[in-house]
């Protein structure tokens, strides 16, 4: 065999990796958690949203990117320092990625020992009520006792 015919068939085993791989990640996603659009801010009017699924933890909301090979997730937010900043329908051209119906959530994460973001994140509106009982069913940070882990 000659050399570049070693290189082919690298290359397509290489490919073949690759897209096994995404294809594991799509099912994965899509097979477990909520579908939601999600992108950090700062961003363009229409810029940074990605498609992708939430899981709900005790701990932390945990973003998975739907077209990502990244084996963990994307982001976490912590569900003791995520704070609910307002909501809205999508505006101009988000409407061709999104449902009319669907809301967008500004959120904010912030907290000691965390890097300050804030972050959008859309959804149906019943997936809405499930987020927002999840967020409001965290025991307040008075209840805790100093040093405890949340």
């Amino acid at each position: 065999m000659h050399w570049w015919s070693w290189l082919i068939l690298i290359v397509l085993l290489v490919g073949a990796f690759l897209l096994g791989g995404l294809v594991y990640r799509v099912r994965e996603v899509r097979s477990a958690g909520t579908p939601v659009i999600f992108r950090a801010l700062p961003a363009g009017t229409d810029r940074g949203w990605r498609h992708g699924s939430v899981h709900y933890t005790e701990r932390a909301l945990v973003y998975y990117r739907l077209s990502s090979l990244r084996p963990g997730p994307t982001a976490m937010l912590s569900r003791r320092h995520v704070e609910l900043l307002g909501r809205r329908a999508p505006e101009g051209t988000e409407r061709e990625i999104m449902d009319p119906d669907m809301v967008v959530l500004a959120l904010r994460e912030s907290g000691p020992g965390l890097r300050s973001g804030e972050y959008e994140m859309a959804m149906d509106p019943i997936l809405v009520t499930a987020f927002l009982s999840w967020l409001e069913a965290r025991s307040p940070r008075r209840s805790r006792r100093p040093g405890s882990a949340a």
